[in-house]
């Protein structure tokens, strides 16, 4: 096998395992594809401390354990344990990351011999990646996905975050609104670049309506609003089943589809259909659970119209997945959202927050008969394989200096 000139380590927490398998598949589809030109190796940090299992007797979700190493699509993941201690300790997860981690760095620098370090978020796993990079003296990336917003409000990470930004060689961010918003802060303008996500529409392309409804028990007369993600309050799928006794007033045949599940921000699940029960809608709220990539073409099918009216995102995959199923997006004005929904003909975005106008939106999306075949166009505008060339060349310029 011929050397490459750029060999890849992926270090990132969030990452998809045995048991999270949801968890970044959006980091996962973005450097797998990368590792079709470029060797590449992951280490994915899992937070442990002495008594989290105990923990589990009240939340059975918190904190899983996955193998210590894995093979996905014939790529080795490794978990190697961090200490992350709940509560204010939490401050010293970068550090604690990059402690725990650095034994079995130092073994595949030597055995798989990787020549970059390639972080995703910047607090905590940019920040352990530069110390990881400077210890070893190999180059950092690191990808901005959003975090980065909340993580500033609190001046401790804030200074970690730009901390890490500016030990960083490259940094790419998903959304510009992202990169404007960390340079506001003090960061470095000429080594942010932005490498949106992009879609599989191999994977995600139109079904029949028809077989989609069938398939989730929908009446074929319905209309149909689907939203996709974690449950947890950020998303705000709370936020539209508290309007659907009003939206139901004007449209009797109208669904809510909910797909997603647990996920490492927590679960609002039982929250959500509690919700539904008490507004008299929990009939007209269908919670399928988690759907495997491989089959979230059937939902959103399914479906008139996409809504997440989340609290804060940096690139939402899900809207150019939802795209190229030929829906069209009600969204809030918040992180990289008006990027993707960037022209009224792909969908509405609306203040986040301001629950009668996303009411108006949803209606208003109901009632408007979209050309999807354009909205399709679009999503195949913003394929994986664009992003892919310039990630490429931008881990080129790195190898060159």
């Amino acid at each position: 096998m011929a050397e490459h000139a750029t060999k890849l380590l992926v270090f990132s927490s969030l990452f998809p395992s045995k048991v999270q398998p949801g968890a970044g598949l959006f980091i996962r589809e973005r450097m797998f594809r990368v590792g079709k030109h470029l060797p590449l190796v992951v280490v994915s940090p899992v937070p442990w401390f002495p008594f989290q299992s105990l923990i589990r007797y009240f939340k059975p979700g918190y904190r899983l354990q996955p193998p210590k190493l894995e093979e996905q699509q014939g790529v080795q993941v490794y978990h190697p344990r961090f200490l992350a201690v709940p509560g204010l300790l939490r401050r010293l997860d970068g550090l604690s990351m990059a402690l725990c981690s650095l034994f079995l760095m130092l073994r595949l620098k030597r055995s798989f011999k990787f020549t970059l370090i390639d972080s995703h978020f910047a607090w905590p796993d940019g920040y352990a990646a530069t110390l990881l990079g400077r210890w070893l003296a190999v180059p950092v990336t690191i990808t901005m996905r959003g975090t980065e917003v909340p993580h500033c409000k609190e001046a401790v990470k804030r200074s970690k975050v730009l901390l890490a930004l500016s030990r960083a060689a490259r940094v790419f961010s998903v959304a510009d609104s992202l990169k404007r918003h960390v340079v506001a802060l003090g960061a470095d303008a000429d080594k942010i670049q932005v490498v949106g996500n992009g879609v599989d529409t191999e994977r995600f392309y139109p079904q029949s309506k028809h077989d989609a409804r069938e398939r989730l028990g929908l009446p074929a007369d319905a209309q149909v609003l689907v939203t996709v993600g974690g449950l947890v309050e950020r998303k705000g799928f709370h936020r539209v089943i508290e309007l659907m006794p009003a939206l139901l007033k004007a449209f009797p045949h109208l669904y809510y589809v909910v797909v997603g599940g647990p996920c490492a921000e927590g679960d609002w699940g039982e929250r959500l259909e509690a919700q539904a029960k008490e507004l008299g809608v929990a009939e007209r709220v269908l919670f399928t659970g988690a759907v495997a990539p491989d089959e979230l073409r059937w939902p959103l099918s399914a479906a008139d119209i996409f809504v997440l009216p989340t609290s804060n995102e940096g690139w939402a995959n899900v809207f150019l997945e939802a795209m190229a199923c030929g829906l069209p997006v009600v969204t809030s004005d918040v992180g990289g959202n008006p990027e993707v929904v960037c022209h009224d003909e792909l969908g509405t975005i609306v203040p986040f927050g301001h629950s009668e106008a996303l009411r108006e939106a949803i209606a208003a999306a109901l009632n408007k008969n979209w050309q999807r075949d354009e909205i399709i166009a679009y999503a195949k505008n913003n394929s994986w394989d664009q992003r892919v060339e310039h990630l490429l060349t931008a881990f080129a310029e790195i190898k060159g200096h």
